[in-house]
């Protein structure tokens, strides 16, 4: 008897994620000066964490033979003091991602469905059928959540709706007067999942805390892996009614979330100024980006958030040919092969994948 025949059959099928390629393995296998490797794909902050925040990540590692705080208190006390709601309604996650699996442990069973956009994270969808879930994926007609088409899908068997808005990979977004519409029509046996994880990239995000306080059922997420800047840190969080939370916390690892994320959480938050700069930046590099794709006669979709997605034809070989140029993007699957995803970097480095793109384009040019 081999281990999959002892696995939980539900293993056998699933999909493994693939993360963005690592800079280190891209040299290798190119054979390139890791120095001169420029990587768009994961939707990091270029411009990185708040000094701050660093010094704070570094001050913690005296502490480092400590086990972290096991319940995040002064993280949750902080981030409740900028949200203007109690503790009790904050779960810490290893990254928001881990959030996205409690609610699985938590509300999922069998036969259940989960409602999760067709251009939307695959995770959501990964992580239904890791619980034995059903996910019924919803059509995005241009590549925008249309939540009438959510509604019209949700049955008596619909557990969790997963929206992300900003949505990765497309960018759009939902107006916060849709959201909370569709927020507020929802039956009372399902529970509305807002990823927010490209929240701070917006003038005007959307706020359910209302509605939470109402009691409808209710979960947003955060993450400090994009603007904050701490993706290497895997921290999260997630927040709504006080009862949903506790449960949650019944599925949730004891010290999920180390000592030098907390800490270097709590400076970030504190750091305001450094968020401010990082939008207005990233505003300017979105320009950037698209007015050097009108240049070369690319279409893309506008974006709410911190990447674009950019039809370039024959996504996978555009992928593999900008890495010969020490370009690290994200190749798109889900029926946007076209595509590639392309995040905001610093000025130079949305230059290089500008310069490196046009080079494919004229030799592509030149031997058709």
């Amino acid at each position: 008897m081999n281990f999959s025949q002892l696995a939980n059959h539900r293993i056998l099928d699933q999909p493994i994620y693939q993360p963005g390629k690592p800079i280190e393995q891209v040299a290798l296998e190119y054979n390139l000066d890791i120095n001169e490797i420029c990587k768009l794909a994961s939707n990091e902050n270029p411009w990185g964490a708040s000094p701050e925040a660093i010094e704070a990540g570094k001050k913690s590692l005296e502490n480092i033979h400590l086990y972290p705080e096991g319940s995040g208190f002064k993280l949750r006390a902080k981030i409740a003091s900028l949200q203007k709601i109690d503790p009790n309604q904050i779960i810490l996650g290893n990254g928001s991602n881990e959030i996205i699996e409690l609610l699985g442990h938590v509300f999922l069973d069998k036969e259940d469905e989960v409602l999760v956009g067709q251009h939307a994270f695959v995770v959501y969808k990964l992580t239904a059928l890791l619980m034995g879930a059903r996910p019924v994926v919803v059509p995005m007609p241009n590549l925008v959540h249309d939540l009438n088409k959510f509604r019209e899908a949700v049955t008596e068997k619909t557990k969790l709706i997963f929206l992300p808005s900003p949505n990765n990979p497309t960018g759009t977004s939902n107006s916060p007067k849709e959201i909370i519409a569709f927020a507020e029509s929802l039956p009372d046996h399902v529970i509305f999942c807002l990823d927010e994880a490209y929240a701070e990239y917006l003038e005007d995000p959307p706020d359910l805390r209302p509605l939470i306080r109402d009691g409808k059922k209710i979960i947003a997420m955060r993450t400090f892996s994009k603007i904050y800047g701490l993706a290497g840190l895997r921290i999260g969080y997630g927040y709504g009614n006080p009862e949903l939370i506790n449960l949650l916390q019944k599925a949730r690892q004891p010290f999920n979330v180390n000592s030098v994320a907390q800490e270097t959480a709590i400076t970030a938050l504190d750091d305001q100024e450094w968020v401010l700069e990082c939008r207005k930046k990233n505003q300017s590099g979105l320009k950037q980006l698209e007015d050097g794709f009108r240049k070369l006669k690319l279409e893309f979709v506008s974006s709410k958030a911190n990447f674009l997605l950019v039809k370039v034809g024959d996504g996978q070989k555009m992928f593999k040919d900008l890495q010969h140029l020490g370009v690290i993007t994200r190749s798109m699957a889900q029926g946007l092969n076209e595509y590639l995803r392309i995040s905001v970097g610093t000025e130079i480095e949305n230059k290089k994948v500008l310069h490196a793109i046009k080079v494919i384009l004229d030799r592509t040019l030149s031997s058709g």
